[in-house]
C-alpha cells in the first residue's frame, strides 16, 4: 500500500483530464504522475530523511507529497504562519530535510544544519524536467511513514502525529469511489499543513477531480474563483463558510450554477451559519465532515439528506441533528466514556473515542495512545443519541463544570448566535468561589447593532436552564481563532482572567 498507487491508478485512467490548477499553471494527472517520479527518485538519492514543505498551496503541494510517497520519506507540510523560534524548533526535529517553500524564505530562512531550501518554483521545474523520471518504483510496506503533521500548538509544544501509508489509503478505499469525480472541480482553500488540506490532495486524485487551489482565503476571491471555473464542490472551515455568506448577502446573491456540494469540518459549525447557508444557496447539498489528525481526517459525515430531514423536522431530536457532526463511516467505531472510562448510552456526555483501520493515534516519540482494544481517545467532548449521530461539545478540558453539572459552551454559543444582534459568540468557564466555575461569554456584536448584558442574559434564560445564563457578558470587536478555524477558549478565558 503507497499514494502512489492512488496516483498511478488515475493516471492511467484519466491521464489527460487536468490535476491541479494555481492561477495560470496547471498538471494532468499524468504529468502529476511523471513529476512525482522524477522529484521522488531525486529525493530518494538525497541525503534528506524528510522533504518539508513551509508554504501556501501551489503544485509543489501535491508534487512533493507524491514524490515523499515514492521516495519512502516522510512528507512533513510546517504551518508558515509560526513564528521563526517556533519554525526552527520543528525543523531541528526533522533534520536533514528537504525544505520546499517560498523564493524569499529559501534564501532567508535561519535553517538549522541538515536543513536544505530550495524555492517552490525550482523543485516544481525540476521535477517536470524529466531528468531522473525512467525508474517508476517506490515501497509498498503499509507500515511506511507517509505524513508527519504537527499539531497546532496551542496548548503547548506541537506534537508530530504519524500518520502511515495503510492508514491514508485504507480511509480513501473506504470512503472515496475510485474515478467518480472525473469531470468535478473542487476549489480548496485549507491549508497545506492541515490535515484537510493533505486528504483534499489524495482523495481528489482517487476520485478524478480537477482542484483549483487558492493559495490565501478571503471570501471575494473564493467566489470569484468558484465563478470563474465553474465549481462544482468544496470543502470550508465554519468561519469560512460564515464569510462566504456574507460576502453573497453583500452581492446581493452569486451566481454560481455549477456549485452543487459543500463539505466543512475543522471545528464546530454554528447553527445559524450552516442555516444561512443552505438558504442562500439553496442548490447546494451539505455535508459535515468530523475527524482529527491522528485519525487520517473523517470519521463521522451529517450527510445532506441528513441536513434536509433536519431542517424540514418538527421533532426537537431530528431539527437539532443540524448542528452534530453526523454518524461514523463505514469501519469507523464510536463510543463515549466517562472520566473512569465506562462507556456511555445515548445523551450521555463524555469524552469521544474512535477505532478503525485509518486510526493512527501515534506520535513521533511518544509512541502509540490506542488502548489494548484500539480505541483511540480524543480529547474532544461530546454525545451520541439514539441512531448514532455525535454532537461535539468542544475540547475535554473545555467542558464547563457548574457544581455538579457539566455544560457544554458550544450549546450556549449557539443560543447567543441566534439573536440578531450577535455575530459571534465564545463561552467558556471562569473560576467561582461558590460554584466551582461559572459561564462567561464574550460576544462581537453585529455592526450597527446593540444589545446589552440583561438583554442577551434573558434570551439564554428563555431558551436554557438559568444555571446556563452567563454571569458574566462581555464584548469584543473579534474573537480568537487559529488559521484552521477554531476558536481559541484558552485565548479568551486568559484575556477574561486578565
Amino acid at each position: 500500500m503507497n499514494l502512489m498507487m492512488l496516483l498511478e491508478m488515475s493516471a492511467q485512467g484519466f491521464g489527460a483530464e487536468t490535476a491541479f490548477v494555481n492561477g495560470d499553471d496547471a498538471l494532468t494527472y499524468s504529468e502529476l504522475l511523471d513529476a512525482a517520479v522524477c522529484a521522488g527518485n531525486r529525493l530518494r538519492d538525497d541525503a534528506a530523511q524528510h522533504c518539508a514543505m513551509l508554504d501556501v498551496s501551489s503544485l509543489a503541494f501535491p508534487v512533493g507529497l507524491f514524490a515523499s510517497a515514492c521516495a519512502g520519506k516522510p512528507f512533513a507540510p510546517l504551518n508558515y504562519r509560526l513564528a521563526d523560534a517556533d519554525l526552527r524548533a520543528l525543523l531541528e526535529r526533522i533534520s536533514p530535510a528537504l525544505l520546499v517553500t517560498d523564493s524569499e524564505r529559501a534564501v532567508s530562512i535561519d535553517a538549522p544544519p541538515g536543513i536544505r531550501a530550495i524555492a517552490r518554483d525550482d523543485f516544481v521545474r525540476a521535477a517536470r524536467s524529466g531528468d531522473g523520471a525512467g525508474t517508476r518504483e517506490w515501497p509498498m510496506d503499509p507500515d511506511d511513514t507517509a505524513i508527519l503533521l504537527f499539531t497546532s500548538g496551542t496548548t503547548g509544544t506541537p506534537k508530530a502525529a504519524v500518520l502511515r501509508q495503510r492508514h491514508l489509503v485504507s480511509y480513501m478505499f473506504s470512503s472515496v469511489e475510485f474515478g467518480y469525480a472525473v469531470g468535478e472541480t473542487a476549489l480548496v482553500a485549507v491549508p497545506p499543513y492541515h490535515i484537510a488540506g493533505v486528504v483534499s490532495v489524495i482523495s481528489s486524485v482517487y476520485a478524478g477531480r480537477k482542484v483549483v487551489q487558492l493559495p490565501n482565503f478571503s471570501a471575494q476571491e473564493w467566489v470569484r474563483l468558484a465563478a470563474h471555473h465553474d465549481v462544482t464542490t468544496a470543502f470550508l472551515v465554519p468561519t469560512m463558510l460564515g464569510a462566504i455568506n456574507d460576502e453573497i448577502e453583500a452581492g446581493g446573491g452569486a451566481d454560481l450554477p455549477h456549485l452543487k456540494a459543500i463539505s466543512y469540518g475543522g471545528g464546530k459549525m454554528p447553527g445559524p451559519v450552516i442555516e444561512r447557508a443552505m438558504e442562500l444557496l439553496p442548490q447546494v447539498e451539505f455535508t459535515q465532515a468530523y475527524g482529527l489528525t491522528e485519525t487520517s481526517s473523517t470519521v463521522t459525515v451529517l450527510l445532506p439528506r441528513h441536513h434536509r430531514d433536519a431542517m424540514a423536522s418538527d421533532d426537537p431530536a431530528v431539527r437539532r441533528r443540524v448542528t452534530s457532526v453526523g454518524q461514523a463511516l463505514p469501519g469507523v467505531e464510536l463510543q463515549i466514556r466517562d472520566a473512569d472510562g465506562k462507556v456511555l448510552g445515548p445523551g450521555e456526555r463524555g469524552e469521544i473515542f474512535v477505532r478503525g483501520e485509518q486510526v493512527s493515534g501515534e506520535y513521533v516519540g511518544k509512541g502509540s495512545l490506542l488502548d489494548a482494544d484500539g480505541w483511540f481517545p480524543t480529547r474532544d467532548a461530546g454525545e451520541l443519541d439514539d441512531e448514532g449521530f455525535l454532537f461535539l461539545e468542544g475540547r475535554s478540558d473545555d467542558v464547563i463544570v457548574r457544581g455538579a453539572e457539566n455544560m457544554s459552551p458550544g450549546e450556549i454559543e449557539d443560543v447567543l448566535l441566534r439573536h440578531a444582534a450577535v455575530a459571534d459568540a465564545a463561552v467558556v468557564g471562569i473560576p467561582d468561589e461558590k460554584w466551582g466555575e461559572a459561564v462567561a461569554a464574550v460576544v462581537v456584536l453585529r455592526e450597527g447593532v446593540r444589545a446589552g448584558v440583561e438583554e442577551l442574559q434573558a434570551w439564554v434564560k428563555d431558551s436554557l436552564r438559568s444555571s446556563k445564563v452567563p454571569q458574566q457578558i462581555t464584548f469584543a470587536s473579534e474573537l480568537p481563532y487559529n488559521e484552521t478555524g477554531k476558536l481559541l477558549r484558552r485565548v479568551v478565558r486568559a484575556e477574561l482572567a486578565g
